[in-house]
Order: structure tokens, then C-alpha cells, then sequence
């Protein structure tokens, strides 16, 4: 259930709030009064949409979608599936910036990579020294709430349940974090829409992992004569990683993205090439029937059969 939130002066000067619209800075600022009291969240823009957006229904799940990948993007939130097969977020710098008073037991699975880093490492002792901490905050350069924090664990232990910053774990993070801006530009863009479970699989093999959606959305847009705007190339580029993560062959995408470009399609129409390339039949159509006639030669046509 949403509760009071807390959002510092530096949220204004972040260089990582900066970094994405201000439509996915206002999601993410609303996020804050949405997620449980371990920061988590349904990754599930038409959720979110009615949530935050309800009275703005100019800005539609779609535009939502396109906000929590630009977060993702610039290591705002991370966005992972449960076992139940759902999608989640969390805020990931939830915990040193809320500080909630009798915090409730999370509903919503934890994250495979932070929480499990979290949980893994040992806690920082009472002996780190304020240099061997990140020298940036999470709402931006210059922030020293983050560094306070772990140099006072007890401020950590004052909300039952809280799990405490680690060493490792702030490093663990910071490699994933810089990994996934690698593999997930915003050039390459947002996410497809998920308003619902999305099942897992595919009629083709998995894709290598030399294949990346950036390598194929530049071969798409070497191919155009001009290259197409912005926000086009970031739906598309959200609908390949897509089909990429359900094990759609390489060789499939670009057969369809050709058909897409050729016919100058909208980005969302990309599966159904990808299902229309996948079933194609593989043989010729059968030969057309043909009514049955008497043969003007009977006794050539069959012999001494009658």
C-alpha cells in the first residue's frame, strides 16, 4: 500500500534523474510512493499507469513502458522476473534513502542478483573509513547521505528488517549496473509493453550470444535510406530484445525486420513479421483441383484395364 515517502533536495540536482525524461523522472518519484517498504514493485506498466497516470490518460502504458526502461537504463530500478513467473522492480537505492519506521515483510519475491548479493556478503564493520566508499550518492554527485548511512550502522539497525549496505554488495552492484547500460543503451530503447505474463520459449533456438537487439537494429538502420527518429528506433529496439529473451533465432528477426523495413511498418507489429517469417510454408501450395472429365481417348487412357 502507498505510505509517505521521502525524496531529498538532491533528488533536483541528480545526474541520473537527469539523464531520462521528465515524464520517467515523474514515474520514478511516483514509483517511490507505490513500492512496498522493501522498495519493490509490479513491473507491469498498465498497473503502473493506473496508478500514477490515471488522471493523465494522454500518457499511456506504452509511454510508461518507455519510462521504466530509460530507469532501468541509467540504474534507477531493476527489473527482474520471480518464481511465479511475473515481472518485479525494485528501486535500488531504496534503502539508503527511505528509512521507514516498522517496516513491513515484502509480499513480492526479492531480487535474484541484488538481494542474493545482499544476503551473500558480510556486513561493513564499524572500522570503514568514509574513503572507501562510493565517492558519488545515488540521487547524484555530491550527495553524502549514502556515506553517512554506512558510516553509522546503527542508523541501519534503528528499522527491523532493513538489510545493511556491504562492500561487496556495492560493488556487485555497480558491475551489474554497468553492464546492463552496455547491453541495454538508450539508443536501442525501452522494453515492450508487459500487461501480462509473457510465455516462455519459442518455435526457434536461442539466440547466440554474439547476436545482441544493437547489432541488429544497426544492420536495420544501415539499410534505411535515412535513419528513422529517435522514439521509433527505441520501440523497435525494445520489441527485438524481446523476442531475443524468448529465444527467437537471429535468422528469424532479420527476415522479419526486412519485411519491416520494407513496408515501413510501426515497431509494434514486429512479432507478428516474426510469426508471419516462422510459419511460412517451406514447401509449394498443392496443385489446384481439377474436375474430373471423361478422356476423349478411352483405350490410351486406360489401356486394357477395362
Amino acid at each position: 500500500m502507498a505510505r509517505i515517502r521521502t525524496i531529498k533536495p538532491e533528488a533536483f540536482v541528480s545526474e541520473s534523474l537527469a539523464a531520462v525524461s521528465l515524464t520517467a523522472e515523474r514515474t520514478f518519484l511516483g514509483l517511490l510512493t507505490q513500492a512496498d517498504d522493501q522498495g519493490r514493485h509490479r513491473d507491469h506498466a498498465a498497473i503502473i499507469a493506473g496508478q500514477l497516470w490515471v488522471l493523465r490518460p494522454e500518457h499511456t502504458p506504452s509511454d510508461v513502458e518507455t519510462d521504466l526502461a530509460q530507469l532501468a537504463d541509467a540504474g534507477l530500478i531493476c527489473r527482474y522476473k520471480g518464481p511465479d513467473h511475473k515481472r518485479y522492480l525494485h528501486v535500488l537505492t531504496w534503502h539508503q534513502h527511505q528509512k521507514i519506521n516498522r517496516p513491513s515483510k515484502s509480499r513480492l519475491p526479492a531480487c535474484p542478483i541484488h538481494d542474493a548479493s545482499v544476503a551473500a556478503a558480510p556486513a561493513i564493520s564499524a572500522g570503514v573509513t568514509e574513503s572507501s566508499l562510493p565517492s558519488h550518492g545515488v540521487f547524484g554527485e555530491g550527495s553524502g547521505e549514502s556515506r553517512e548511512s554506512a558510516l553509522n550502522p546503527r542508523r541501519d539497525s534503528e528499522t527491523a528488517g532493513e538489510e545493511r549496505v556491504t562492500k561487496s554488495s556495492v560493488t556487485d552492484q555497480g558491475a551489474l549496473h554497468e553492464a546492463a547500460v552496455a547491453s541495454h543503451r538508450p539508443d536501442l530503447g525501452p522494453r515492450t509493453v508487459d500487461l501480462g505474463d509473457i510465455p516462455s520459449g519459442g518455435a526457434s533456438a536461442h539466440a547466440p550470444d554474439t547476436v545482441s537487439a544493437k547489432q541488429l537494429l544497426g544492420e536495420y538502420v544501415a539499410a534505411c535510406n535515412h535513419r528513422p527518429p529517435g522514439a521509433f528506433l527505441n520501440h523497435l529496439g525494445g520489441q527485438v530484445r524481446k523476442l531475443l529473451n524468448e529465444g527467437i533465432a537471429p535468422a528469424h528477426l532479420r527476415a522479419a525486420l526486412e519485411r519491416h523495413r520494407v513496408k515501413g511498418l510501426s515497431p509494434g507489429v514486429l512479432p507478428s513479421l516474426v510469426h508471419e517469417v516462422m510459419n511460412a510454408a517451406s514447401s509449394a501450395p498443392p496443385a489446384a483441383h481439377r474436375a474430373w472429365t471423361n478422356p476423349t481417348d478411352v483405350v490410351a487412357a486406360y489401356g486394357d484395364e477395362l
